[in-house]
C-alpha cells in the first residue's frame, strides 16, 4: 500500500548538473512511518521507535554512483580519495588471493575477515592486481564519507538524509521489512545481493563475495535499485542511537557531530546469521574517513 503521504509513481529525468549522464528519480515527499519496532532489529542502532516523519519533495539517483561516474569526477578534478592518500583500505579476506591473506594482518580478532590491504582503493577494489575497467557499471567502493561529499560538490548534488533514504527505499510501501515487501525471497526469488552460504567462510556454490552492477536486479516501487545489499550507502546525517527521539519529525537531520556518519542498505557481506542490516529500517555507521570494499554512496538533490 502507499506510504502515509500517498506517494505517487516516480519519474526519471536527466540531470542538469556537472555529472553527465546522471538520471534522477523525482519523489513527491510526504508523510511515512519511519523506523521499526521489530524484534529482529538492533536496539543499539536506534532503529526505533516507529514514528511518522514528513519529508519534502526531492530527487534521488536510481542507482549508487558507479565506477564510471566516479572516474569522470576524478578525471575532471584530479581528486585523490582518502584511501589513496593513506595507501590502504579494508578488503574482505575472500576477495584477495591466498598469498595476500597470509601476509596481511587482521583488523581484530572480532572482525578477522577484514584485511587492511595496501594499494586497495576505488580503482583497485581488491588491492594490487585488481582493476575497475571490467566493472564500470558496478557501484564505486572504498569511498569515505568525505570522498562522497567531494563528489557531490562537483556534481551539484548532495547525500540523502536518513529520512529521505528510508522514504525512497520503501518505494511506497508502509512498514515492510524490505524494499519489495516482508518476504525476503518471495516465491523463491532472490531480490538483493547479500551473502549466500555460511558467513564468513563458506560462500554458496556459484556465488562469490563482491558487488554486482548498480542497475541490476528488480527495482523497488520508485524505480530504485539495490536499496538493500550490494554496497553500503553514506547518508548526510551524523549517526546517533537517539536519532528517532532527538530529531524533528519534518525533514529530520542529525547535524550534531558524533564522530560517525550514518550508512544505509547493508552490503554483499550482510547475512541473517550475523548482520541483517539490509532491512529498510536498519542503520549502520562509520567514521567519515573510513573506507572498505563494501562501501559506496548514492546522490540526492532538491527539486529544481
Amino acid at each position: 500500500m502507499p506510504a502515509g503521504g500517498g506517494a505517487t509513481a516516480a519519474s526519471v529525468m536527466p540531470a542538469a548538473g556537472t555529472a553527465q549522464g546522471q538520471a534522477w528519480v523525482r519523489l513527491p515527499g510526504g508523510a511515512f512511518l519511519m523506523g521499526t519496532d521489530d524484534a529482529e532489529g538492533f536496539a543499539e542502532d536506534g532503529e526505533g521507535p516507529v514514528r511518522e516523519v514528513r519529508v519534502s519533495a526531492f530527487r534521488i539517483a536510481p542507482t549508487a554512483v558507479t565506477n564510471a561516474q566516479f572516474r569522470d569526477f576524478v578525471r575532471a578534478t584530479g581528486y585523490i580519495t582518502e584511501a589513496e592518500q593513506v595507501g590502504f583500505s579494508f578488503v574482505f579476506y575472500l576477495q584477495v588471493g591466498p598469498d595476500l591473506r597470509r601476509s596481511a594482518r587482521q583488523v581484530s580478532r572480532e572482525l578477522p575477515w577484514w584485511l587492511p590491504v595496501e594499494g586497495a582503493c576505488w580503482q583497485r577494489p581488491a588491492g594490487p592486481g585488481s582493476w575497475v575497467h571490467d566493472r564500470p557499471d558496478h557501484p564505486v567502493v572504498h569511498i569515505s564519507w568525505n570522498d562522497a561529499a567531494a563528489y557531490c560538490a562537483w556534481a551539484g548534488a548532495r547525500l540523502p538524509t536518513e529520512a529521505e533514504w528510508e522514504y525512497a527505499a520503501r518505494g511506497g510501501l508502509s512498514q515492510c521489512r524490505y524494499p519489495w515487501g516482508d518476504d525476503f525471497e518471495p516465491g523463491g526469488e532472490r531480490r538483493c545481493n547479500t551473502w549466500q552460504g555460511t558467513f564468513p567462510n563458506a560462500p554458496a556454490e556459484g556465488w562469490s563475495p563482491g558487488t554486482v552492477p548498480a542497475a541490476s536486479g528488480p527495482a523497488n516501487g520508485f524505480g530504485l535499485h539495490h536499496m538493500a545489499g550490494n554496497a553500503w550507502e553514506w547518508c548526510a546525517d551524523w549517526f546517533s542511537a537517539d536519532y528517532h527521539r532527538a530529531t524533528a519529525s519534518v525533514d529530520p537531520l542529525q547535524d550534531k557531530p558524533t564522530g560517525r556518519r550514518s550508512m544505509r542498505s547493508g552490503s554483499f557481506l550482510c547475512h541473517a546469521s550475523y548482520c541483517n542490516r539490509y532491512r529498510v529500517a536498519a542503520r549502520g555507521a562509520n567514521t567519515p574517513g573510513s573506507s572498505a570494499s563494501n562501501g559506496g554512496f548514492r546522490v540526492a538533490a532538491g527539486l529544481e
